[in-house]
């Protein structure tokens, strides 16, 4: 996909209505004041001994999330860069952590977030994968309310 295919899906998700239950689709998921979708997903790599198909896979990956950031600074300015290892502890530890933090914590070590305009919601863009043989995927999540832990001084 280009990256006006995927400015076109992160504004129809920022508006998207959250539904009252969870729910899964083939490109993505969410439920009350989330959604998540994957952009673009590379190919496994169960059969990438010598690792050079995943330096391409996340060169290729890496470049759209640069491309979209730079895209979506200019939108709304700066984005904060979100620590996900707090989440993924927490979740280790049997605590609850908010969707969609717990997803992608499971994915991804950090986010970019950019608050939206209607202050209301917030963006986030990811580049993770759940385990070394699984896909790369570029992740777009929209929450609503506030993000724990963010603050100015995560501003990239």
């Amino acid at each position: 996909m280009t990256t006006e295919e995927h400015l076109s899906t992160i504004d129809a998700l920022a508006v998207r209505p959250f539904p009252e239950a969870a729910y899964i689709e083939a490109s993505g998921g969410g439920g009350p004041e989330h959604h998540v979708r994957d952009l673009q997903v590379s190919r496994d790599f169960w059969d990438d001994d010598d690792g050079q198909a995943w330096v391409e896979a996340e060169a290729e990956l890496q470049g759209c999330l640069d491309d979209l950031s730079v895209r979506l600074t200019t939108r709304w300015g700066n984005a904060f860069v979100v620590d996900l290892g707090p989440y993924l502890h927490a979740g280790c530890e049997g605590e609850p952590a908010p969707e969609p933090l717990n997803y992608l914590s499971q994915q991804a070590v950090t986010m970019r977030v950019w608050p939206l305009p209607d202050g209301d919601r917030w963006l986030a863009l990811a580049l993770g994968q759940g385990d070394k043989e699984l896909p790369l995927i570029l992740l777009a999540a929209v929450g609503q309310a506030s993000v724990p832990g963010l603050s100015t001084s995560g501003r990239s």
